[in-house]
């Protein structure tokens, strides 16, 4: 178990990928991220400042107070889940984690981009970033500060959208991520509202994964679609998990116990290197969503995370599944 938390940590980047809002979502144990979510300042001021951007750079108001960072940016290097927020903002990445590079949403818009890693910083040097981003739990941040500015967020300081725009922000595009989180809140509340007068307003839903050979349940705020289905769309949570994975974002619970914190409906959030046997017994195949056919499995891999990027294709998957369109 503790091997499993590391890597969880680890794999949110995402905390590094234990990827939930009151808690740690893609990215982090069961991935980071997922979550997949996540921090950057919260009261943060406007980014752009007339008097410095005449100039080729702009404040940014970061965590740890006011910083100077291009005013546009053109090799970014991202050591975190943040990759799918500056794709979608247009903004070109000079490196980014392994995490995003397997990300089979991100393969043909990262086909030539290198990974990079923090243990590695004269290899991100050699690639000459004006601007870094990273999370509270990036290592040898001090030497990265020297090879370009570097902007740290912590994890779920905020929530997922605020963190956008927050990275908005610090690429000089908070218009650009304002406009695009005001459209994603009216799209994902319909296809809530359309959602809910399917199922009812009462159903509850489950997001599952396996990882390192464990099963995690999640919050509302770890990436795997969470945000979505209990934020934006309102979905319930099943009692079960509200109890047990709302404070850290996420909970390992064992196949014996699993059919306790099934709802009517299931996302699997599978990861195809880790065996699924499981599905395979009796306990999993008498749980009551299992046999109605309520369970919608998708590949972990592409839905660890809350970037702007995977919050789109997690809303379409959930539009597919649920509504059949």
């Amino acid at each position: 178990m503790k091997k499993a938390l590391i890597s969880l940590m680890m794999l949110f980047v995402i905390i590094l990928s234990a990827c939930g809002n009151n808690n740690s979502g893609h990215n982090a144990e069961p991935g980071n991220t997922a979550a997949t979510n996540n921090a950057g300042a919260a009261n943060a001021s406007p980014s752009a400042d007339a008097a410095t951007e005449a100039t080729g750079t702009i404040t940014f108001q970061s965590e740890s107070g006011p910083m100077e960072v291009p005013a546009n940016p053109q090799r970014v290097v991202v050591l975190s889940s943040f990759v799918g927020d500056v794709l979608q903002l247009g903004v070109p990445l000079a490196g980014v984690d392994s995490w995003s590079k397997d990300n089979p949403n991100f393969a043909d818009k990262l086909k030539d981009v290198p990974v990079v890693s923090e243990e590695d910083p004269e290899k991100i040097l050699e690639l000459d970033p004006d601007l870094i981003i990273g999370l509270d739990t990036t290592k040898n941040v001090d030497k990265l500060k020297q090879i370009a500015p570097t902007v740290i967020f912590t994890y779920n300081k905020v929530d997922y959208l605020t963190q956008f725009i927050e990275v908005g922000k610090a690429l000089n595009k908070e218009k650009e991520a304002t406009a695009w989180v005001e459209d994603f809140k009216a799209r994902a509340a319909q296809i809530g509202n359309e959602i809910k007068a399917k199922i009812g307003e009462d159903a509850t839903v489950t997001v599952i994964e396996n990882f390192d050979k464990d099963l995690y349940v999640f919050g509302d705020a770890w990436g795997r679609g969470t945000e979505i289905l209990y934020q934006a769309m309102g979905l319930k949570m099943q009692e079960k998990v509200k109890e047990m994975a709302m404070k850290d974002g996420w909970y390992s619970l064992s196949l014996e116990v699993l059919p306790e914190y099934v709802g009517d409906y299931l996302i699997f959030s599978q990861t195809k290197e880790t065996a699924s046997s499981f599905t395979n017994t009796d306990t999993y195949k008498n749980i009551p969503a299992v046999k109605n056919g309520h369970v919608f499995t998708a590949d972990a891999k592409g839905f660890y995370f809350n970037d702007a990027l995977t919050l789109d294709y997690q809303l379409n998957f959930f539009k597919e599944q649920f509504l059949g369109n």
